[in-house]
């Protein structure tokens, strides 16, 4: 589905803005920023295509298996205690958008996180390959997981009749499933999440199965009318969304936090800073705080299945002029072609 421009204008009035004193003392705050009055806004998301009326597969540890005879051990720790990690991304004509960095990324969590993958880049990609083939998908969503497997239980130390806990690889696919067209239109509002991120965790910066605050930010911002969530670090500077990364155009500058802030080293964020530097678009990795998002002319959202996503309200203050701004829009036309040069026909 084509996606409409992103520098179309919004026809509805700008909603009032909020002083910035008012969101600094927001994002300090402990607490869900109750105190605003956020009209409700749809959620809803468009219809997934119709599933192949052949059986869907996956992969797992190795061999592609119907999906409804797929079987993990009740005592894996990625079901036990959320010990895993995991990829998304997305496919364009059965060809994944930078397959390869998506599973650097994941082989350098692993490592940092002390968790073992038993398979190479080369066998994860022919699997992917496999899957695609197998499920008839052109367009689509796909996951890799990996967890530790069934690891021995407590008081239990290689017991007798226990296999040795070998580690879990589930590779999934679905149809995709586009964001409503009016978003990229209009823009997201997005809100201040009441949760904080920290150098000091260890999964900071990684994308892992410890999904629960991520789930609760977001069940907060559509609560309030929101369709994402924006995160702050422990020193009140900007990190990321709850499931993307972000962008602000400040003063004729294109920011974005850098990730030692921390933030998920995120491809299609990547993608962009490539895009913005090869197109003279002064780019650079820094610090925000709440008075400079507050103050920016552009905001907008990268990830894989999102793509960039313009933001046009931050729970009552508008953005800009309240609709997405050129900057955005070029960057969204200029990572188009980028994706039909890369998932060519």
């Amino acid at each position: 589905m084509p996606r409409p421009s992103a520098c179309s204008r919004r026809s509805n009035p700008a909603p009032a803005r909020v002083s910035h004193h008012c969101l600094v003392a927001i994002s300090n705050a402990k607490s869900t920023p109750d105190a605003l009055s956020i009209p409700p806004r749809s959620t809803q998301q468009t219809e997934p295509p119709p599933m192949s009326d052949r059986r869907e597969w996956v992969y797992l540890n190795g061999e592609l298996v119907p999906a409804d005879a797929a079987r993990i051990s009740v005592f894996d720790a990625g079901f036990t205690h959320a010990a895993g990690i995991f990829e998304t991304f997305r496919v364009y004509r059965r060809k994944p958008f930078r397959l390869r960095p998506h599973l650097d990324r994941m082989f350098a969590t692993a490592a940092a996180l002390e968790l073992v993958v038993p398979f190479d880049a080369g066998e994860l990609a022919r699997a992917v390959d496999d899957l695609l083939a197998a499920n008839n998908l052109t367009d689509a969503r796909m996951r890799i997981t990996a967890t530790p497997g069934s690891v021995p239980r407590p008081g239990l130390i290689n017991p007798a009749g226990e296999a040795e806990h070998r580690p879990t690889i589930l590779i999934t696919s679905q149809p995709l499933q586009p964001y409503p067209p009016e978003l990229y239109r209009f823009g997201m509002r997005v809100c201040i999440s009441p949760y904080r991120t920290s150098r000091l965790d260890p999964l900071a910066g990684h994308k892992t199965l410890s999904y629960l605050p991520r789930l609760l930010s977001m069940r907060d911002a559509q609560q309030r009318g929101c369709q994402e969530s924006l995160w702050f670090n422990t020193d009140n500077l900007l990190a990321e969304a709850a499931f993307s990364n972000a962008f602000i155009v400040h003063e004729g500058r294109l920011l974005t936090p850098p990730t030692t802030t921390p933030v998920l080293p995120g491809i299609t964020r990547q993608a962009v800073i490539e895009l913005a530097r090869a197109n003279g678009i002064d780019v650079a990795e820094t610090p925000i705080d709440i008075n400079m998002l507050l103050a920016a002319s552009e905001v907008f959202l990268t990830a894989s299945v999102l793509e960039i996503m313009p933001v046009t309200a931050i729970e009552k203050h508008t953005v800009g002029d309240g609709a997405p701004g050129p900057v955005t829009g070029k960057l969204t036309s200029l990572f188009d072609i980028l994706v039909a040069s890369e998932c060519p026909d």
